[in-house]
């Protein structure tokens, strides 16, 4: 097969691979409602459950990131998959709160390929063409959203121990796949003679930190809202489970499949502009997300009248499908940021900034839970995120903006 069929193969069956990896990641987002009702959990109890596999899923990224620089990615993915089809099977027998607590931190090594799926893919490709091929394997986060309608399934026909049942089983076929379909490139390797130390050096620059704050958004918002919105269509406008899945799908499913668009716009109006418009969109969005449902009264000089202010689930669903596509476009637009400034070293600086994206999605549901628990308003999840939305714009702005023109004759999107 040629060089170039090769690199097609490994760009489906990795995308496949990395899709499947990530609906396992977010299994607890369904599973964890009955989990949650069974074991009777509070808020920021159901938020650490559904946060504990991203947690081993980030804290893997930057070491598999270096490993998949040193042997390849196809032999690292494929060892990665076959380890979390165990953990997974093992969680249909859980009974106890720390059960699911001690399992979920080894289904979640899942989460740590794509640490291995982005070098990899990449380097196959050319470098005008590294932010669409990214994008593409990116688009896998629809995992997410296949999750949300596999599972609720399953839940309603056998019940919620039948889901990791299953998922083990599409696990295990989806190793054999991958395996069968990749190919493996001793020139993408980084020499054996580089030192862990020496890859790691990239991180006294202080853009590296910069990426980070903004995948923290774009990615770990993403995981956070996608393990949180069941629960919370459920909570907030009394929807059954699967109604509520396929509402957080709308979120989930664009959030993860235009990530491909995402890399193409970044490849043709660089890495800055789509940020720039990704973080102000996200912020409008979360302003009008985070506003609690109210009632208020105002004396006329007919007598008091009340009236009622809040997002339906129309208009919520709407602004989540909009907040959904910016995320899509922002996780590639980072990584492009990635393969301009380090083409030699992507696994490693993808991994340190995947590893904070991750973290965010660790935190943000355990965060959400307990601002929850603390003012008893959901839409607490949304203030939380409008205000780190706020520290990545200002960033941006002293850092990026005030050298770029971003709109006008001379911005990049003109000038190419």
């Amino acid at each position: 097969m040629s060089k170039q069929g090769q690199a097609l193969s490994v760009l489906i069956v990795s995308t496949l691979a990395f899709t499947v990896c990530f609906m396992v990641w977010m299994m607890f987002g369904v599973i964890g409602i009955p989990i949650k009702k069974t074991l009777n959990l509070n808020a920021t109890e159901f938020g650490l459950l559904t946060a504990t596999p991203v947690l081993t899923g980030s804290l893997i990224r930057v070491p598999l990131g270096i490993w998949t620089d040193k042997y390849g990615g196809r032999i690292v993915m494929a060892v990665l998959m076959a380890s979390t089809v165990p953990a997974i099977f093992l969680m249909s027998y859980a009974t106890a709160y720390w059960h699911f607590l001690a399992i979920g931190l080894f289904v979640g090594l899942a989460g740590g390929s794509f640490s291995v799926g982005t070098p990899y893919v990449a380097r196959w490709f050319p470098k005008k063409r590294q932010g669409f091929a990214m994008g593409v394997y990116g688009a896998g986060n629809s995992g997410a959203a296949v999750n949300k309608f596999v599972a609720p399934a399953l839940v309603v026909a056998f019940g919620w121990t039948m889901v990791p049942t299953v998922y083990a089983a599409i696990m295990l076929g989806t190793v054999v796949v991958f395996w069968l379909f990749s190919y493996s490139d001793p020139a993408h390797h980084v020499p054996a003679h580089t030192k862990f130390s020496d890859q790691l050096k990239a991180l006294k620059d202080p853009k590296v930190l910069k990426y980070c704050q903004y995948y923290s958004i774009v990615f770990g918002g993403y995981v956070a809202l996608s393990l949180w919105m069941v629960q919370y269509y459920v909570g907030e406008y009394g929807l059954d489970i699967r109604a509520a899945a396929l509402l957080a799908a709308c979120f989930s499913l664009p959030g993860g499949v235009l990530r491909a668009i995402g890399g193409w716009l970044s490849d043709k109006y660089g890495a800055h502009s789509v940020t720039w418009w990704v973080m102000w969109v996200s912020w409008i969005c979360l302003f009008l997300l985070s506003y609690p449902q109210t009632d208020f009264t105002i004396v006329t000089v007919n007598g008091a009248r009340t009236f009622h202010l809040g997002l339906n689930v129309y208009a919520f669903t709407g602004l989540m499908f909009v907040l959904g596509i910016c995320w899509a476009f922002g996780k590639a637009s980072v990584f492009k940021y990635i393969s301009d400034d380090y083409p030699h070293n992507i696994g490693t600086i993808s991994g340190i900034v995947g590893l904070a994206g991750g973290l965010g999605g660790f935190v943000l549901p355990i965060m959400f839970g307990a601002l929850m628990d603390l003012t008893g308003i959901r839409s607490s999840a949304f203030m939380l995120m409008y205000g780190v939305v706020w520290v990545s714009l200002i960033w941006m702005y002293w850092t990026e903006v005030r050298k770029t023109e971003v709109i006008g004759p001379r911005s990049q999107a003109f000038a190419r």
